[in-house]
């Protein structure tokens, strides 16, 4: 049996709490905030706006030159505290994102968890390792501070 893989980031944003949980759900902004060179785009389901609880998405983006999609459902939902998408369909064998907002001295903490399987048994063990935890990290961190940069300026602060 294999273990998932999990990367964790964290983020402080010089902005309220409510405004960063709902930037963070804001579908065309996600497309906005991730990698430019992804092509990453809203395709199915929830397309447009902030996604809510129980609400399917499909993202397709270009991962290692493979042109790919990926449906998530959102799973829990708890605002402006957290919410969570777990793959429903994708390249991942199983993947799992939780995104929390915490209230701290008048800014948010963001913290993002993606917990994750790939594939192809011990060959997908092996890449997980070598190539997509450093990856995903990555992805995220560039991600996340795009939404910093937003939120910040959105907020006047």
């Amino acid at each position: 049996m294999f273990c998932m893989v999990t990367v964790k980031t964290e983020i402080i944003i010089d902005a309220p709490i409510s405004h960063c949980f709902d930037l963070a759900r804001d579908i065309e902004l996600h497309t906005q905030t991730v990698w430019k060179h992804t092509k990453e785009k809203a395709v199915a389901g929830t397309i447009t706006g902030k996604i809510n609880e129980g609400e399917i998405v499909t993202f397709q983006a270009s991962h290692f030159l493979i042109r790919q999609k990926l449906t998530s459902r959102i799973t829990a939902f708890k605002k402006p505290y957290y919410f969570v998408d777990e793959m429903m369909q994708g390249a991942f064998k199983s993947l799992r994102h939780e995104h929390k907002f915490e209230e701290y001295n008048g800014k948010t903490i963001m913290t993002d968890t993606l917990i994750f399987t790939a594939p192809l048994g011990i060959v997908g063990w092996i890449i997980e390792r070598i190539i997509l935890k450093n990856y995903m990290k990555r992805f995220l961190e560039h991600r996340n501070n795009q939404l910093k940069i937003i939120a910040e300026e959105r907020s006047g602060r």
